[in-house]
């Protein structure tokens, strides 16, 4: 049975490959691969990724990978930009 830790290193792993990680594709996978256990839904109705496993998450990316709120997606950090958290506009 897969953990949150499994599906945080599944989801870096993903995000290695590509330019961006689409919150909207990525927590349908979840879902479909490791269960319902993983996701929530939201107080929008939408199908969320589950608390634990975007603790978990962060940890393993901390300080190489933001998040940008318009897009809804995480990326890699670029090399003219400095960490100063998790979220960038």
């Amino acid at each position: 049975m897969a953990t949150a830790k499994d599906i945080a290193q599944w989801m870096f792993d993903h995000f290695e490959t590509q330019k961006y990680l689409y919150q909207e594709s990525v927590v349908y996978k979840i879902k479909s691969q490791f269960g319902p256990d993983f996701v929530y839904k939201n107080e929008n109705g939408n199908l969320a990724i589950g608390k634990d496993v975007l603790k978990e998450f962060r940890k393993i990316s901390e300080g190489k990978v933001v998040w940008e709120r318009g897009d809804r997606a995480w990326r890699r950090l670029r090399s003219n930009e400095s960490y100063k958290g998790r979220q960038v506009e």
